[in-house]
């Protein structure tokens, strides 16, 4: 189903007010309002405020993981690979702070039927890490992370980003997604002159996949 302008303005309301606030501290008069709309007429738009929560983070998780295949889909190097992973989930969270932040801080908020979805979506996400971890793994050039330690604590590192980028601080986007990347490849082994990823090909898809400005 096509999303119109109305549904747009309330989507984008709710991702700030969610990001700001969180899910629960968010009340339907407040969203109508931000969304320039009447409580009434508010849920034709959106349905109920959960289901409005799970579609924001379905489709956040859908760019990510449509965003993340077609990055490496040209690679065969586990390490070029996990690089370009790194980096693109780098400048996700910093150009969709508010979104990602969403999608990060408020699966507690879904009733179970509605999470369950949600958790398919962010592990099929995460399996495309875990393979190339593994391959890497197999290859040699990787520490085996069977426990899958290593992968959360990179997701997590890089999903952190959200909370304090700048544009204004001291290192550009692009050098930070590539020193992310290192400090990966570098915490599971790889060599001391590991490959950097295409940082440009990783920026262009955030801003096909988002329509973001970079």
């Amino acid at each position: 189903m096509a999303v119109n302008a109305t549904q747009t303005r309330v989507r984008k309301a709710a991702i700030r007010l969610f990001a700001k606030k969180g899910f629960h501290g968010v009340g339907i008069r407040e969203l109508a309002q931000a969304a320039k709309l009447s409580s009434a007429s508010l849920y034709h738009y959106m349905g109920t405020k959960e289901e409005l929560l799970a579609d924001i983070m379905w489709d956040c998780l859908e760019r990510l993981l449509s965003a993340a295949m077609l990055a490496t889909t040209d690679v065969n190097d586990p390490q070029e690979k996990l690089g370009r992973l790194v980096a693109l989930h780098v400048i996700a969270h910093a150009v969709q702070a508010k979104e990602t932040t969403v999608v990060d801080n408020e699966l507690r908020s879904l009733s179970p039927k509605l999470r369950r979805r949600i958790v398919a979506q962010r592990d099929a996400y995460e399996q495309l890490w875990a393979e190339t971890i593994e391959e890497g793994a197999r290859d040699g050039v990787f520490r085996s992370d069977k426990e899958g330690v290593a992968r959360r604590g990179l997701l997590e590192m890089g999903s952190g980003v959200s909370r304090w980028y700048s544009s204004k601080g001291a290192l550009p986007l692009d050098q930070l997604a590539e020193r992310y990347a290192e400090l990966a490849l570098r915490s599971l082994g790889a060599g001391d002159d590991p490959p950097l990823p295409d940082l440009q090909r990783c920026r262009t898809i955030v801003k096909y996949t988002w329509g973001a400005k970079i």
